[in-house]
This record gives C-alpha cells, sequence and structure tokens, in this order.
C-alpha cells in the first residue's frame, strides 16, 4: 500500500509539472495517479522503468502503432478527459505491452537540435588541425541525428547563418555576448559513426515510432522537427556501433578514412559516466591518437568534459561548456570556445577567430 501511494504521488506531481508543457500528459499522469488497477499494472514493470515520462511514451508508442486507438483519437483531437480515460484502458488492457517496451526501451528525449552549437565547434577544430576532411564520431548517438550536422542550415539571432539554406532541417539559435559565430563552413564529411548501449536505426520503423513516442502528442513544433531530422539521416544513414562507449571507441575512431580527421562529438553523453568512466574516455581518446591526430568536441555541463577547462563557472550553474580538444601524438590541446543554455538554443562564443 505504502508502495501504490508513493507512485501514485509521482505521477501526480509529474501531472502537476507537466501542465505548462503538455496539457494532455498532465490530465493522463494525474489519471493514472487516481488508478489503482493502472497503479497496479505499472508496478509490474521493473522498480528503475516506472517513471512517468517513460510509461507514457509507452502509451504512447500503443498509440501511434495502432494498438491503443481510443487513445489515439484523444491524442489527436486533444480531448484530455478522452485522452485520461483511455490511458488508463490502455495501460490495464495493454499491461504485458507497456511493460515490454518500458523494459527494454530508454527516454529519447531533446535529441535534435544540437547543429546549431556542432557546426561552428566541428569547423573550428577542423581548422585548428589542418584538416581538409573529417569523419564524425557520436557517442551516445541514439539515432544518429547529430550526425546530420553537414547539411542543416542554421540562422542565428544576430543574422549570421551557416550550412546548407536549402536544407529541409531548419535550425535557430540565439546568440549572446559581443563575440559572433565563425561562419567559415564544415570540411567534407566523409564518415558518420555512431556509438550507444541502444542505438535507434532511423530506417528501422519501430525505432522511428520510439522517437515519435518520446515527444508529447500535443507538441507540435517538437514532432516536425523530430520527423524533418530523422527523414534527413535517414537518407544518409550513419553506422551504428553498439556498445559501451569506452569499449567501442577505438573501433569507431578506426572506421574513419586515414586521409580524415577523426571528430568525436559528445553532446550531454558525458554525465551519465562516473569519473573514472570519463577519464578512462579521455585516455581511450589519447590511445587513438597515438597514430593520428584526433579530435574532440564536447558540449557538457561545467566540469563534466575532463581536461576541459570550465572557465571559473560552477558546477550546475545552469550552462553548458563547449569544449575543443585535439591529441595528436604526445600533445593534448583543450580550449573550452563557448557556453550554451537551452540544450543549444542560446549560445555565447568565447574564442577569437
Amino acid at each position: 500500500m505504502a508502495e501504490a501511494r508513493t507512485l501514485a504521488e509521482v505521477y501526480r506531481r509529474f501531472g502537476e509539472a507537466a501542465a505548462g508543457t503538455s496539457p494532455l500528459h498532465e490530465r493522463v499522469a494525474i489519471a493514472l495517479s487516481e488508478s489503482a488497477e493502472a497503479l497496479r499494472a505499472i508496478g509490474s514493470a521493473p522498480a528503475r522503468k516506472r517513471h512517468p515520462s517513460l510509461v507514457l511514451a509507452a502509451l504512447h508508442d500503443l498509440a501511434l502503432a495502432g494498438r491503443a486507438p481510443a487513445l489515439a483519437r484523444a491524442y489527436a483531437t486533444g480531448d484530455g478527459d478522452a485522452a485520461a480515460g483511455a490511458a488508463v484502458d490502455a495501460l490495464v488492457r495493454l499491461t504485458d505491452p507497456v511493460v515490454d517496451l518500458v523494459a527494454r526501451r530508454r527516454l529519447r528525449a531533446d535529441e535534435t537540435g544540437h547543429g546549431a552549437v556542432l557546426y561552428p565547434a566541428v569547423a573550428e577544430v577542423a581548422r585548428r588541425a589542418g584538416a581538409n576532411a573529417v569523419g564524425l564520431v557520436d557517442v551516445g548517438c541514439s539515432a544518429g541525428l547529430d550526425l546530420t550536422v553537414d547539411r542543416v542550415g542554421i540562422a542565428y539571432g544576430n543574422g549570421q547563418s551557416l550550412g546548407d539554406p536549402a536544407s529541409p532541417v531548419r535550425l535557430t539559435a540565439s546568440v549572446v555576448g559581443d563575440r559572433p559565430v565563425p561562419t567559415r563552413a564544415l570540411p567534407e564529411v566523409v564518415a558518420k559513426v555512431g556509438v550507444d548501449p541502444d542505438p535507434l536505426d532511423v530506417t528501422d520503423p519501430d525505432d522511428v515510432r520510439w522517437l515519435r513516442a518520446c515527444v508529447p502528442p500535443d507538441r507540435p513544433e517538437r514532432g516536425a522537427k523530430l520527423e524533418a531530422e530523422v527523414a534527413l539521416a535517414g537518407a544518409d544513414p550513419p553506422l551504428l556501433l553498439r556498445g559501451d562507449a569506452v569499449d567501442v571507441l577505438p573501433d569507431a575512431v578506426a572506421r574513419v578514412p586515414s586521409d580524415a580527421l577523426p571528430v568525436v562529438l559528445t553532446t550531454w553523453a558525458l554525465s551519465s559516466f562516473p569519473l573514472e568512466g570519463r577519464l578512462r574516455f579521455l585516455h581511450r581518446l589519447d590511445d587513438a591518437a597515438a597514430g593520428r591526430p584526433v579530435a574532440w568536441v564536447s558540449v557538457e555541463g561545467v566540469g563534466v568534459a575532463p581536461s576541459v577547462p570550465t572557465l571559473g563557472d560552477r558546477r550546475a550553474s545552469g550552462h553548458s561548456t563547449i569544449g575543443l580538444v585535439v591529441l595528436d601524438g604526445s600533445t593534448l590541446h583543450a580550449e573550452a570556445v563557448g557556453r550554451c543554455w537551452s540544450r543549444g538554443g542560446v549560445l555565447a562564443w568565447l574564442a577569437r577567430s
């Protein structure tokens, strides 16, 4: 009984917090919190897989798959009352499929829009290394959407633009501070490799549906953005390597042709690693650079990326640091070239061109 009360409180608080961003998630989460049958169904999932955002994504996935038609209709019309009832019914009726989904899937939120930060950073690190071609290795890639960075169009709030103005994926970001974003173009990208413990394949309908399911059904702007990026990635799918980033990294770097600079990308990926794992990651990068130059572009919380200066900023300060690291033999050069907020929606470039 105490466990059920605790779970009900978790769902009620989640619903209250979602009110400002997703009224449908608010209504559904609160309805689940008030249903003893729904709470029993949720309680049959592994303890670490009972979070509301994951269960709601699983219900959304079943609706998108046509297995919960009443819920799909309620989501399509934005009917909160109908969605609340249909979600409880779907969860109770489809408990086993929901539990299966949450047991084998991870929530994939904020997958899109990092190119506004990554594009100038990759171009800058390639310039510093003297590279005319690069191969991108995205660690914690999920579906590899960041690997489309060379094919997006970016408009900055100060009037600058980068990338392909005809791209179907248009990204925007505000620029703060007194330094403009560098406008040099990316060199040719000759390889794209994603590394993830459980990568999603943009050519697999089930994986793509799960990505869509992780977006609240009443956030059409986010859904449209995701659709465009998935389509762009699907036109030139990356090579996906499954496994622990530290273990797989040498193989991933080796997939980049010898005449191109491997550029490893981490965007809010290292925070899930313990400190020892982050240090091992850096050591593996160093090992890979024994026979060729290797670069690393990091967009991580302050102090998360080893060797990247913190600029005197405090941890948990609300922004992230954009770091460039070039490793060449026994030489390591690391610099913090910018700060960003809102998952790359606001950028302050700090480095001199």
